[in-house]
């Protein structure tokens, strides 16, 4: 199977298996949802996803490896998904 998610930098045969299981299937996909939607879909999901999922999903939209990625930057992304996770439970 050719997975275009698999060919991103930063994600692998897990991460595009959790992205599928949300809906996201494709680069374009996942840029229309951005880093913190997807990764607040797939944990909603129930996966055991760490931050780093977080971090290789902005690595793979910027082409960056995700350990490049500037600390303010994980930070803003950090508080993009609490706020998103407090807007979804109430």
């Amino acid at each position: 199977m050719n997975d275009e998610l698999q060919h991103l930098k930063n994600l692998g045969k897990t991460s595009s298996q959790w992205l599928h299981a949300v809906g996201i299937h494709n680069a374009s996909d996942l840029k229309r949802l951005g880093a913190a939607n997807a990764y607040r879909a797939v944990k909603a999901r129930g996966f055991r996803a760490s931050k780093v999922l977080l971090y290789a999903i902005e690595g793979a939209l910027q082409d960056v490896h995700w350990n490049d990625i500037p600390a303010e930057r994980k930070e803003a992304l950090n508080r993009q998904v609490e706020l998103l996770s407090a807007a979804h439970k109430a």
